[in-house]
């Protein structure tokens, strides 16, 4: 195999295509990336983690000498390229005898020559079956991703937790993550008559929605989704994902969300935000409560931490039910205010012990659940 092509066209499909890749692996090959030439000047990258598939293709500005395949280590080849200068042209020679071979690398007065494998023991694709497909925007795709990721569980051993829901109707595309101690749901109403009369559901692991926010930042072009019984496929532009879902039910979300409540508070989502940063300042990671006190038009931010040093701040608040107290963890309410995009934030709860709804004002596409710590 042999091409030309410049820093500047491979960079971007190397660093996506490598960023799936795992760096403790079993087996060797799973650390390189799949390499492929094709004598119509086609150039791709392909990195797995063998549950989560990414591929890059670069449509443009490559010269191919010798098409063909092989697998390189993903790390090294993004790093050497990365650290070449802009718009440098680059040429790549391999060589292979069996399974083992070297990739040459030149730019400039560079060279660089690297080990490769077989790209014929790369795994494959397995074929996602029969698919339903649906296109968004990018801005309606990321929204409905990061509006909801940060509730993901991390290890839990319910490993459906560590993982998003995608839930599909013919009048809505609904994401869905909780950890069990908070709950971030996000609704798009769209007509979707791919969907039919069906309801299709797709847990996707969060190394997958990592992935897929990683893609989608990238460009502004249109997102095609294509989702089968094991399988989610994301594209856009000139590359795809595609993920193993994870074979389990996911909570029935809608019993997860309480009624509105009684008692519900406004308040300036940058002001309040702010005033968490400064009380949560004396909240530690074994003690992370802060408590909120709501009474008619102000709200009491306090934070206590085992040293027995306390802060406490006062703000105003469009608030007229009967005095409250509830405790929450100050770094899940912050990050629940950081994807409220509103200028006012709403949280209600009925008392202590229960639930708070929480969401921006005006805004009905994304609620949040949080339940209460005890303080």
């Amino acid at each position: 195999m042999k091409f030309e092509t410049t820093r500047t066209d491979v960079l971007k499909p190397l660093q996506l295509a490598s960023g799936v890749i795992e760096r403790r692996q079993t087996l060797p090959i799973l650390q390189n990336l799949h390499i492929a030439a094709t004598e119509d000047g086609g150039l791709s990258f392909r990195g797995t983690d063998l549950e989560v598939y990414m591929v890059g293709t670069v449509p443009n500005g490559v010269t191919v000498s010798e098409a063909g395949a092989t697998t390189a280590d993903a790390r090294k080849l993004f790093s050497i390229c990365r650290a070449l200068p802009p718009d440098t042209a680059l040429t790549v020679e391999t060589e292979q005898d069996g399974t083992h071979g070297t990739m040459t690398v030149k730019s400039g007065r560079s060279r660089f020559k690297l080990a490769t494998l077989s790209a014929d023991d790369y795994p494959a694709f397995d074929s996602p079956g029969e698919e339903t497909e649906l296109t968004l925007s990018r801005g309606d795709m990321l929204q409905l991703v990061e509006r909801v990721s940060f509730s993901m569980a991390l290890n839990d051993v319910r490993y459906y937790l560590n993982a998003m829901l995608l839930d599909l109707s013919s009048d809505s595309i609904v994401t869905v993550a909780t950890d069990a101690y908070r709950l971030a749901h996000f609704e798009l109403a769209r007509e979707t008559p791919e969907i039919g009369d069906r309801r299709i559901q797709a847990v996707v692991p969060r190394k997958a929605v990592q992935e897929i926010m990683r893609l989608v930042s990238n460009s502004d072009e249109n997102v095609h989704l294509a989702v089968s019984k094991d399988r989610l496929r994301v594209s856009q532009g000139d590359f795809t994902l595609s993920t193993r879902l994870v074979d389990a039910k996911y909570p029935d979300y809608a019993n997860l969300i309480p009624p509105t409540p009684d008692n519900r508070m406004l308040a300036n989502r940058d002001e309040l935000m702010n005033v968490l940063n400064r009380v949560g300042i004396l909240a530690n990671q074994r003690y992370p409560g802060v408590n909120l006190t709501m009474k008619e038009g102000t709200l009491t931010v306090r934070a206590s931490n085992p040293e027995q040093e306390e802060g406490e701040e006062v703000l105003a608040v469009e608030y007229e039910g009967p005095e409250m107290s509830i405790g929450f963890n100050v770094e899940f309410l912050k990050a629940i205010l950081a994807n409220i995009s509103t200028e006012k934030v709403e949280i209600g709860a009925n008392d202590s012990e229960s639930s708070a709804l929480l969401g921006g004002h005006g805004d009905s596409r994304a609620t949040y659940v949080l339940v209460p710590m005890n303080l």
